[in-house]
C-alpha cells in the first residue's frame, strides 16, 4: 500500500439503523460496509491492515461527488461538532459506514500491468494459433501436394476436417468456467503444437487428415479466450483487450507469408521437405509456450503470481462492480463469490436461458455473416496483386499493408468503442465501411477498372472485417451477467458464426474468375446485413435498459453515489445495463 492516507466519503444517512437494529450501510463497488455490530478493534485493524485514515464527514458540509481527503473549512467545523454531540463508539463505527479501498492510480497500474502480462501474452498464443492452423496454404505450395499424391478434392477434405472438427467442439469455452484455465489453456497450447509439429512427418492423406481435424478441436478449446479475459477487465474495458487479442490474426497474415518463404528457403539446405520443415518450425514453438502458460497465466486476480499483494487486491476490488444490478440468481453466493470461477457452483439453468436468448442469435447472425464475407479474401486478394503485373516475392509484399492497416484500425475502434462506451456505433461504421469496399469491387470487376483501385478497396475490407469481429465479439461477451451465459453466448457465437466460411469460399466458381462480380455482391449484402443486425440489436438493448431502470427507480435503495478515490465518478450500483 502507498505511504500516504486517504480520508473517505462519508454519509451520516448510513448511520442509520434499521428494523433490525443494524446500520444499513450499503455495500458498492469498491467500498467496504462493515456489519453493524462490529466493534471497534474490528475496526481499527481494517484501518490498520488497508492503511486508510478514516475520518467522519458531514453530509451538510460536503458536497456529494466530493473526493477523499476533501476537509476544508466547514468540515473540519462540523466534525469537531460530531465529535463533542456522538459517543465514541456509534462515531467510530459511522466514520467506517463505507470508504474507498483504491485510488485510481492504484487501478491504472493494476490494469497496465493485466494488459502487458496477460493480454499481450495471451494475443501471442492466438498469433501462434493463427500460423498453425492457415500454414497449410503454404504448405501446398512447398510440395504437399505433390509429395503425398493429394488430388484437389482431398487437400480441399484437409480444409473441410479442421472446420468441421472446429465449429462441433466450440462448446470447450465452458470449460473455462469448469477447469483451472491456466491449465486448460496450457494443454490446449500444448495439444495443438504437438499436433501442429506432427503434420511434418506424416506420409499419408489418411494420416494428415486425422492431424488436421484433431488440430481443429485443439484450436476450438482456445476461442475462449475473451470470456477468460472477463475475469480481469470490466464490461467497458473489455473491447479493447479483445481488441489487443484479435488483431494478433491480420498481424500474423501480414507476416505469414514471408516467414513461410524464408522456412522453406531453409528446405533444400537441410535436406528436409520444405513443408515438411514449415510444419515443425511454426507447429512446435507452441510446445514450449505451453509450459510457460501453465506458470505464467492466472485463474483469477488472486492468482496472478506477477502482481504484488496489494496489486492482486485492487484486482479483486475493482471487479465487484461488474455485479451492480445483477440479479442474485445469475451471480455467485456470498460464500462462494471469492472463489475463482472453476471452483464456483456450474449453473445449468443459465446455458438454458442463454440459448433461449435472442440476443445471442443476433450477435451470432452478424459474425455469421461477416464470416460469410471474409473468407473470400484469401481468393481474390492474391488474384488482384498478381494481376498488377508484379513478381512473386513482391506480391507477398503487397499482400501485407491491407492487413497492417486492419491490425491498427481494430485497436483504435476498441480503444473508441470502451471510450464512448457503445458497440453498435463501431459495428454498424466498419460494417458500412467494408460494405462499400466489397461493392467498388463489384463495380470495378464489372466495368474492368483499373487493379490499383480494386487493390485500395482491399484495405476498407480488412479493416471492416476485423473491427466488426472484435466487437461483436465483446458485444457478445457484454450482453450477459453470469459467467455462464459469457461461456455459452461465445459457444454459440462460434458455432453458428463459423459456419460462414462453410458458404462463403463456395461464393466464387473458377469460371467467374478473376472478378466474381456475383461473389463480391452477395459480400456486400454480408456486410449490409451486419449493420442491420447490429442497428436492431441497438435498439432491443436500449428498451430493456431503459425498462430496467424504470423498475429500479421503483424500487430504488436509499444509497448514495460513491466515487474512487481522487475520482469524480460516481455509483450507486443500480441495474444491469447494457452497452449498446
Amino acid at each position: 500500500m502507498v505511504s500516504s492516507s486517504y480520508k473517505p466519503v462519508v454519509d451520516q444517512d448510513e448511520d442509520r439503523p434499521d428494523s433490525s437494529g443494524s446500520s444499513s450501510a450499503h455495500v458498492g463497488s469498491n467500498r467496504y460496509t462493515p456489519e453493524g455490530g462490529s466493534d471497534d478493534d474490528e475496526l481499527e485493524d481494517l484501518e490498520e491492515s488497508e492503511g486508510y485514515e478514516l475520518r467522519r464527514l458531514n453530509k451538510s458540509g460536503s458536497k456529494r461527488g466530493s473526493t477523499a481527503g476533501d476537509t476544508t473549512g466547514d468540515d473540519d467545523h462540523d466534525d469537531a461538532e460530531d465529535e463533542d454531540e456522538v459517543p465514541a463508539t456509534r462515531r467510530r463505527k459511522a466514520s467506517v459506514a463505507s470508504f474507498e479501498l483504491y485510488t485510481p492510480d492504484e487501478e491504472h497500474r493494476v490494469r497496465r500491468k493485466l494488459d502487458t502480462h496477460l493480454v499481450l501474452f495471451v494475443a501471442m498464443l492466438y498469433m501462434m494459433s493463427f500460423l498453425d492452423r492457415s500454414n497449410i496454404g503454404n504448405a501446398k505450395i512447398a510440395g504437399l501436394v505433390e509429395d503425398l499424391k493429394l488430388d484437389d478434392d482431398q487437400y480441399e477434405w484437409l480444409l473441410t476436417a479442421f472446420y468441421i472438427a472446429y465449429i462441433l467442439f466450440e462448446w470447450m469455452t465452458l470449460c473455462y468456467k469448469i477447469f483451472p484455465p491456466h491449465i486448460y489453456i496450457s494443454c490446449c497450447v500444448m495439444a495443438w503444437g504437438v499436433l501442429a509439429s506432427l503434420q511434418s512427418i506424416t506420409s499419408s492423406f489418411g494420416g494428415l487428415l486425422v492431424l488436421r481435424t484433431l488440430l481443429g478441436i485443439g484450436e476450438a478449446a482456445f476461442v475462449g479466450i475473451p470470456f477468460y479475459l472477463s475475469f480481469f477487465f470490466r464490461k467497458d474495458e473489455l473491447a479493447f483487450r479483445i481488441g489487443l487479442f484479435i488483431s494478433a490474426a491480420p498481424l500474423a497474415t501480414s507476416f505469414a507469408s514471408s516467414l513461410a518463404w524464408g522456412i522453406v528457403s531453409l528446405g533444400g539446405k537441410t535436406g528436409i521437405a520444405s513443408w515438411r520443415l514449415l510444419f515443425l518450425l511454426e507447429g512446435f514453438p507452441a510446445c514450449l509456450v505451453a509450459v510457460w502458460a501453465w506458470w505464467w497465466l492466472p485463474d483469477s486476480p488472486a492468482s496472478a503470481r506477477w502482481l504484488r499483494d496489494r496489486d492482486r487486491k485492487v484486482a479483486i476490488l475493482r471487479m465487484r462492480k461488474e455485479d451492480d444490478g445483477v440479479e442474485p440468481s445469475e451471480k455467485a453466493s456470498a460464500a462462494q463469490a471469492n472463489l475463482p470461477r472453476h471452483k464456483q457452483k456450474f449453473n445449468w439453468r443459465l446455458v438454458l436461458n442463454t440459448l433461449k436468448d435472442p440476443k445471442a442469435y443476433l450477435t451470432a447472425g452478424m459474425f455469421f455473416c461477416c464470416n460469410v464475407a471474409f473468407s473470400s479474401m484469401p481468393v481474390f486478394l492474391p488474384t488482384i496483386v498478381s494481376n498488377m503485373g508484379f513478381s512473386q516475392r513482391a506480391s507477398q509484399g503487397l499482400s501485407a499493408p491491407p492487413f497492417l492497416f486492419a491490425f491498427f484500425v481494430v485497436l483504435v475502434t476498441a480503444f473508441l468503442s470502451d471510450r464512448i462506451k457503445s458497440r453498435s456505433i463501431p459495428m454498424i461504421f466498419h460494417a458500412t465501411l467494408a460494405m462499400l469496399g466489397y461493392i467498388v469491387l463489384a463495380i470495378a470487376g464489372a466495368t474492368h477498372l483499373g487493379h490499383t483501385l480494386r487493390y485500395l478497396a482491399v484495405f476498407p475490407i480488412c479493416a471492416g472485417f476485423f473491427s466488426a469481429v472484435t466487437i461483436v465479439i465483446t458485444w457478445t461477451v457484454n450482453n450477459q451477467p453470469s459467467d455462464e451465459g459469457k461461456g455459452t453466448g461465445m459457444a454459440m457465437l462460434n458455432i453458428i458464426g463459423q459456419m460462414g466460411p462453410l458458404v462463403g469460399t463456395r461464393l466464387y466458381p473458377d469460371a467467374e474468375a478473376p472478378y466474381y462480380v456475383k461473389g463480391m455482391a452477395v459480400c456486400a449484402v454480408s456486410m449490409a446485413m451486419v449493420a442491420g443486425l447490429a442497428l436492431a440489436l441497438r435498439l432491443v438493448l436500449k428498451a430493456q435498459n431503459a425498462k430496467s431502470s424504470r423498475v429500479w427507480h421503483v424500487h430504488e435503495p436509499e444509497a448514495e453515489g460513491e466515487a474512487l478515490v481522487g475520482s469524480n465518478s460516481k455509483s450507486s450500483g443500480g441495474p444491469f445495463m447494457y452497452l449498446t
